[in-house]
């Protein structure tokens, strides 16, 4: 049998599982200090009403106007049991806005199923990505009733959508973060699986994945966010897979070798890490489904990759933060959650991949520690030299510290690092008016000020990351890191 979402879903209410009580986590808790960076998973108790944020250097760019909408968990634990992985919190919404050189920020937790029912009975007992959760209380009628809304975010006319891989997207208020509803596209395609990482064609075409085992839901929406189709297709294997790429023509999927190999519970125990089956990159063609090419490469593992291109003669390439097995994913993460100890698992190293027309697959690895590859949006799809990502990460000190510019031409780095004192979150690229360069815009990013226990939000000038931010803003709170977010003008 094949991994199955729904599957898992449906049935961890018949599951039993032995959950550790509140207690004894606490009393093991107390026995450690936290770690310096435990504010990145810590709770969140309630939303955050609109505040303004304190400039605390340099001076807003003109023209640096819109709002970044941001995605990621916000709160783990209760007294009844915890969410004892990051990806399995709450989903809390955040919303930064620059008007006229000021920032205000603000937050507001997803109004799930999911979080009305685990705040009822004030325990966390839903099966997660690697949260066990208690089968004797949970409820799960549909995968939707799983969804914590806590990943990524696009946005949709007046509305923001939070994106959780499993299910649905989650239609929120741009303008206050109030909860509307669950997005169905087409009734019939109800709770099917809206991956977190959509890809933009220049004509605002929004292409994304869902999958379920070895098949997989190709969802094509136009751009007022309507349904253009959405068509299944069988996939190679069924491996676990965060994002996906695309080129202004071809879709690029990437299996790594993290492939289904029993039911159960959590999500991510069904998978078995096969480094001997290697890395598999499949290659759609847009136009038409049923054409597809087959690549192979070394294993590696992944998270997130860049935006593909491809040329003019039909090479593609695309960025990915490479990792070399998947410990983070299934120990580390726990680790940032219980906020002490040693966070395992080897940082990501930024690689580009060559798919030759010839059939041939390459990658090159940079060296670089890296994750949360980003470009530059108007180039989405096409011929591009840099990639935007989070830097400083290393063995045992989990989370970045810095920003930095990857180079494809040159193979150099622009870079800033705040220090251990900071933990910086994903950069979007903003464009300046009028300008049309690569390099002519902005990176804004939050980041958690350790040393005052606050968010802060920083805009670099994306041509000279070295500087450091041209300005920056404090809260008056720490928000926990968030995973993904975009800027909307």
């Amino acid at each position: 049998m094949l991994a199955s979402r729904r599957h898992f879903l449906m049935g961890a209410a018949a599951l039993s599982a032995a959950v550790v009580t509140p207690e004894t986590v606490r009393a093991m808790a107390a026995m450690q200090v936290a770690a310096d960076w435990s504010l990145a998973t810590a709770d969140l108790e309630g939303d955050v009403a609109r505040r303004v944020m304190r400039r605390v250097h340099g001076r807003a760019p003109a023209g640096l106007e819109g709002a970044l909408f941001r995605n990621g968990p916000g709160k783990f634990r209760r007294p009844g049991g915890w969410a004892t992985h990051w990806f399995d919190g709450d989903g809390l919404m955040r919303a930064f806005r620059v008007r006229d050189g000021q920032a205000t920020l603000e937050a507001r937790f997803a109004d799930t199923p999911k979080r009305r029912y685990e705040s009822e009975i004030d325990a966390v007992v839903t099966p997660g990505f690697g949260t066990v959760g208690d089968a004797s209380r949970a409820r799960i009628g549909s995968p939707n009733d799983a969804n914590a809304a806590n990943t990524a975010v696009m946005t949709a006319g007046d509305e923001v959508w939070a994106l959780w891989e499993g299910g649905s997207p989650m239609a929120m208020d741009a303008s206050d973060l109030s909860t509307k509803r669950f997005v169905t596209l087409r009734d019939d395609l109800k709770g099917m699986p809206f991956q977190a990482h959509p890809r933009y064609d220049a004509d605002g075409t929004i292409w994304n994945i869902g999958l379920w085992g070895d098949r997989m839901i190709v969802w094509r929406l136009n751009a007022d966010r309507s349904l253009h189709t959405a068509e299944v297709m069988s996939l190679p294997r069924a491996s676990y897979m965060h994002d996906f790429t695309a080129t202004a023509r071809h879709l690029v999927i990437v299996m790594q070798p993290w492939v289904f190999d029993h039911h159960g519970m959590p999500y991510a125990s069904q998978f078995a890490w096969k480094p001997e089956l290697g890395t598999q990159v499949m290659v759609i063609d847009k136009a038409d489904l049923t054409r597809t090419r087959i690549f192979e490469l070394p294993a590696f593992s992944y998270f997130h990759l860049g935006d593909a291109w491809e040329d003019g003669s039909g090479t593609i390439r695309f960025d990915v933060a490479a990792g070399k097995d998947v410990t983070f994913a299934m120990e580390g993460a726990r680790v940032l959650v219980g906020g002490h100890g040693t966070v395992s698992g080897d940082p990501a190293d930024l690689s580009l991949v060559t798919l030759h027309t010839d059939g041939r697959a390459e990658m090159v690895r940079s060296g670089v520690a890296a994750e949360f590859p980003k470009s530059d949006p108007r180039r989405a799809g096409l011929a591009r030299r840099y990639t935007v990502h989070v830097a400083g990460e290393r063995g045992g000190r989990p989370l970045p510290t810095g920003l930095a510019v990857h180079d494809w031409e040159t193979g150099r780095s622009d870079a800033f690092d705040f220090g251990d004192g900071v933990i910086m979150e994903e950069a979007n690229w903003v464009p300046k008016p009028g300008r049309s360069g690569e390099r002519d815009a902005w990176l804004v990013a939050p980041a958690i000020n350790l040393r005052e226990g606050v968010t802060e939000l920083h805009a670099f000038d994306a041509g000279r990351v070295v500087d450091g931010p041209v300005t920056s803003w404090r809260a008056d709170i720490a928000l926990p890191a968030g995973f993904h977010g975009i800027w909307a003008g």
